[in-house]
């Protein structure tokens, strides 16, 4: 079923003088207000969002392909009280049972936003996009994030194109040893969103 949920938000952030300069810091975004309309898609995979839903941080995933990890990041929203955006298209069918088999009853408390396109996303939800990629040229440990970050990760197969890359605010490496190549995407969404909701007194209680 589709139905239309309107949020309005007052972005704002405390950021201290020490940090000017900093990557991610007080230079690099200013406080904004935000009016938008966002038409979700819910199916009966979720039933509907959790009440208490309160930070403004989201997490997204740009045409995942993988079942599982999908399912594992949307358990991750829930017990973080995140949001969840998946940006089509996927590389499986949205009621794959091995979504809800990785996700499990946690689907019920997860809100979860798909969008038809990356154009689509970003019309329908403004905010500081940090994106999560081998190419990154920081560490999300060295980065000063903000309240109201949208956190991306890239396909499983080949990250992001070029023009997602480049609409990106920010590009982070997570610090990995050199003879390996990659965490899996539900891990590195693990890694970035305790680290940013840690640095923003966003981790629940």
């Amino acid at each position: 079923r589709k139905f239309t949920r309107c949020r309005t938000a007052l972005y704002t952030s405390q950021r201290p003088s020490a940090c000017k300069g900093a990557v991610g810091g007080p230079d690099s975004v200013s406080p904004r207000r935000c009016k938008c309309q966002i038409v979700v898609e819910m199916p009966d995979l979720c039933g509907e969002p959790s009440p208490d839903y309160r930070r403004a941080m989201r997490l997204c995933l740009f045409e995942p392909e993988i079942a599982g990890n999908v399912g594992a990041v949307m358990r991750l929203g829930a017990c973080m009280g995140v949001p969840v955006d998946l940006i089509e298209p996927m590389g499986f069918e949205w009621d794959d049972r091995r979504v809800r088999r990785t996700a499990m009853d946690y689907v019920d408390h997860v809100d979860v936003a798909r969008h038809p396109s990356f154009q689509a996303f970003r019309e329908a939800t403004p905010g500081r996009l940090i994106l999560f990629t081998t190419k990154g040229n920081a560490s999300p440990y060295e980065f000063i994030f903000l309240p109201d970050d949208i956190l991306l990760f890239g396909k499983e197969s080949g990250g992001v194109p070029p023009e997602v890359a480049g609409a990106s605010d920010a590009r982070l490496r997570i610090p990995i040893r050199a003879d390996v190549r990659s965490f899996n995407l539900a891990t590195s969404a693990a890694l970035a969103l305790g680290e940013a909701l840690r640095q923003t007194g966003g981790l629940p209680e």
